[in-house]
């Protein structure tokens, strides 16, 4: 997605200010023009935030519900009932770049209302759902809606805002992605221990305020039109890229369709080889699928005119590097979250309202350190502070590994857990905002694309991590101290290399665009 310019380029003649005609400032090297900053700004992010929240809380907080709905629908396998998990994570994935790139022609405030009111709808199917198979069904048309109010909302927002603002707006946009996501296990916990449909069927109340805001508050937008596709104009009237223009942006449904099934049969093999084994001819059909879909999606994008993926995004070396910390990051993230879940409620016993409050200091930190994260990256710089939250990340794991015995009492889990969910917060405080910010290293006119792809890094990596936990413990329904332990050597490991990603990780590029913009 695009924030369209209100110039046609080329014409030197500006259009004819519309209803919603708003005045904007100066172009900047890189950036299309935007508009004043807008009375309501805060406001707007609010309702764009909202809808991020709902839909990385659904994502997290279904974790710890994991056994209450084992314990309802009872013949369900751990590999079956972890497609509650991965249906959803699978579909936001591979949907998140189409889907922003259909709102670009179909208008944003119109996908964002329609996707919130579909998300809402889908929530109440899951929390009535009478079978395993109908709560999964859902949990696909509650990713289909997230994929198009996630990326749409950031799109939505950023408009409104300065550019002196953009990146405090940014700011609390990614911290309200990391609250949610460090916030669910509490939120979770709270609610199964009711019933572990209210994780769903909360949502109603919340989507129906949030659809009511939106229509008062949201901007009014137009598809994108072929004046607005043109590359934006430097001050100096130097173009930062070749113009290249087209009537309306096209989907690729091939590339769509190759990157779902080479998500979901890699997914798909890694669950279920516990079960089917691992030297299994369905297992290493769905293996092999997978790798074969990837290997043809690879191909394809560099062929289609106009691919789902677009090759050029990962020409900048900044934005390739966030995009596989960001996969290693998560994929230790859900396999750290899941397995702390199946420690509290299965080795140490916990209740599910216990246990979603002990899993409480991780958010709590989060919130603290998310608050200082500006100054501390700026103090260290971005690169360092990146290092900083995957080691305390990295550390996390290790320290369980070393420290987490099999009693759940008081003393026990402040020695042996606590420190280890500190660290996990300080982790996610400092990491995830840097490695997201890396949309910004792309030009202005990539910039809504280039935010869905790094989100469909942390889709893949969080439902792979799932997966993996779920092949690194064997498959059991409740895994022992021993299982755990061997997962949290996998987290540390894949936490490692987000680490190492952060020391390899480049603010600037060299890239005709990154060079254009350091000499402005």
């Amino acid at each position: 997605m695009k924030i369209p310019s209100t110039k046609a380029q080329g014409s030197g003649v500006s259009p004819a200010p519309g209803p919603d005609h708003r005045p904007e400032s100066s172009p900047v090297p890189g950036s299309s023009p935007v508009p004043v900053p807008d009375p309501r700004r805060w406001l707007i992010l609010a309702v764009a935030s909202t809808a991020q929240f709902l839909a990385v809380l659904d994502l997290i907080a279904v974790n710890i519900a994991f056994p209450a709905i084992g314990a309802d629908f009872r013949s369900a396998s751990t590999a079956g009932l972890s497609w509650v998990l991965n249906a959803y994570t699978i579909v936001l994935a591979a949907l998140l770049v189409p889907a922003g790139r259909l709102a670009d022609e179909t208008g944003r405030r119109r996908s964002f209302l329609l996707g919130m009111a579909l998300f809402g709808l889908a929530s109440v199917g899951c929390g009535a759902a009478p079978g395993l198979g109908w709560l999964i069904a859902a949990r696909v048309v509650q990713g289909v809606a997230a994929a198009v109010v996630v990326p749409t909302s950031l799109s939505l927002a950023l408009p409104a805002f300065a550019p002196r603002e953009q990146a405090t707006a940014v700011g609390v946009w990614t911290a309200v992605s990391a609250v949610a996501a460090s916030s669910g296990p509490v939120v979770g916990g709270l609610l199964a221990a009711l019933d572990w449909r209210w994780i769903f069927l909360i949502n109603a109340p919340v989507v129906l305020g949030a659809v009511v805001a939106g229509l008062r508050l949201l901007p009014r937008t137009e598809p994108v039109r072929a004046d607005q596709a043109a590359e934006p104009v430097r001050a100096d009237n130097v173009r930062t890229e070749p113009v290249r223009t087209r009537a309306v942006r096209r989907l690729d449904p091939l590339g769509t369709l190759l990157v779902l099934v080479a998500t979901g049969s890699l997914t798909t093999g890694c669950v279920q080889a516990p079960e089917w084994g691992y030297a299994a001819p369905a297992t290493l059909a769905f293996l092999g699928v997978g790798v074969v879909a990837g290997a043809l999606c690879a191909a394809h994008v560099r062929r289609h005119p106009d691919p789902v993926v677009d090759p050029a995004l990962f020409r900048t070396r900044g934005f390739t590097t966030a995009a596989l910390g960001l996969l290693s990051y998560f994929l230790a993230y859900s396999a750290i979250l899941l397995a702390a879940t199946w420690m509290f409620s299965g080795v140490w016993g916990y209740s599910t309202r216990r246990a979603g409050l002990a899993v409480a200091p991780w958010p709590l930190t989060v919130l603290v350190v998310s608050a200082l994260s500006g100054r501390i990256v700026r103090a260290l710089g971005e690169r360092r502070g990146a290092v900083l939250g995957a080691v305390a990340f990295t550390a996390a794991p290790l320290w369980w590994l070393v420290a987490a015995g099999p009693s759940g009492d008081g003393a026990h889990y402040a020695a042996g857990f606590l420190p280890g969910l500190v660290l996990a917060g300080i982790g996610a405080g400092l990491y995830q905002p840097v490695m997201f910010a890396a949309a910004g290293l792309l030009p202005a006119r990539r910039l809504s694309v280039g935010s869905g792809v790094l989100m469909m890094s942390r889709q893949g990596g969080t439902a792979l991590g799932v997966a993996a936990l779920v092949v690194v413990t064997g498959g059991a329904r409740q895994p022992d101290l021993g299982d755990l332990r061997a997962g949290w050597v996998f987290a540390a490991v894949a936490a490692a290399v987000a680490a190492l990603a952060g020391a390899v990780f480049r603010t600037a590029d060299d890239t005709a665009d990154d060079k254009a913009a350091r000499r402005h």
